[in-house]
């Protein structure tokens, strides 16, 4: 899909994600969402687009690190269920309880023992949290062999995409089928009336993202709420002063950008900038700025420490 159509497609979408926003936290609504899939699948960028226009004390992001020494002698549940929304709040987990069906047992993370209460356990759980008035959305994302790999040759391409790569994307990629036979069964489990699994094809991120924010909203049963319209109040002119004069002094952050060359608004730059560098005042800075013509600050440094 081309950029242009999915932004404006989205904006559509985040603004109905906006109305549901409201009816929840007027209706008192507890929403639970959880998005699982293969590494590499687009969960994180799924829920970016999810909660990019909404308030994040509405809607909450778990994304969970592994558990501590401590966490992996509570109940399995135990970690999760703090987690879960009061009313008028959305909680989305990104990656869930559902890992012991997943990676850990996949990974040899717990035993074949567990694997198996786990799947026989998780649907009495999750049937009492519906009886208990959660809405539960649970959202697979399928991405197919070539893109998967395509991805993960990106993110080690790409400096800026590395962090992603996790200790457990690698061995994802060799245990293809073990993942696919780990999905089948937590499918064949866990998929109830009550709580079922809906599958997302996200080869196409964009188109993914899209049909993944529609589905959400439709399965919250949200209406457009009454919008009181605000009515911006004029500045009060009492007590009034100079109010820019009393900062003209203070430090301000370099305007790089805004055509200031990369100096600083404010009348204290300069001293505090030959403080923070040592020196005395009437000294010259030992700091060196970043290059008008393109070399970075690191690369500027860099040649002033081999000077010295």
């Amino acid at each position: 899909m081309k950029r242009d159509k999915y932004e404006k497609e989205l904006g559509k979408l985040q603004v109905q994600l906006c109305r549901a926003q409201s009816w929840i936290k007027e209706k008192g609504e507890r929403v639970v969402v959880v998005v699982e899939g293969r590494d590499g699948a687009g969960k994180g960028g799924t829920i970016r687009a999810i909660t990019e226009r909404v308030s994040p004390r509405v809607f909450r992001v778990a994304a969970l690190p592994a558990p501590s020494d401590r966490e992996k002698t509570q109940v399995y549940m135990q970690r999760y269920l703090q987690h879960f929304p009061a009313a008028g709040e959305v909680v989305i987990f990104d990656r869930s309880w559902y890992n012991r069906a997943g990676v850990e047992h996949v990974m040899g993370f717990c035993t074949p023992k567990q694997h198996r209460r786990f799947l026989e356990v998780c649907p009495q759980i999750e049937k009492f949290m519906v009886d208990g008035g959660v809405t539960l959305i649970k959202l697979w994302l399928e991405v197919n062999n070539e893109e998967q790999q395509r991805r993960f040759e990106a993110r080690i391409d790409d400096p800026v995409r590395q962090w992603k790569l996790s200790p457990m994307d690698l061995p994802s990629r060799e245990r293809w089928y073990d993942y696919s036979k780990a999905r089948d069964q937590m499918l064949q489990a866990t998929d109830t009336s009550y709580a079922p699994w809906y599958l997302l094809r996200s080869d196409d991120k964009r188109v993914a993202r899209l049909n993944a924010i529609r589905h959400l909203l439709e399965q919250i049963p949200y209406k457009k709420l009454p919008y009181q319209k605000v009515k911006l109040p004029k500045r009060s002119t009492k007590h009034a002063y100079d109010d820019d004069k009393s900062i003209e002094r203070r430090r301000f952050v370099e305007d790089y950008y805004g055509g200031g060359n990369g100096k600083g608004n404010g009348k204290g730059n300069g001293k505090a900038e030959h403080h923070a560098n040592g020196a005395e005042p009437g000294e010259a800075s030992a700091r060196v700025p970043l290059e008008a013509n393109g070399r970075s600050r690191k690369q500027a440094n860099g040649r002033a420490h081999a000077g010295r």
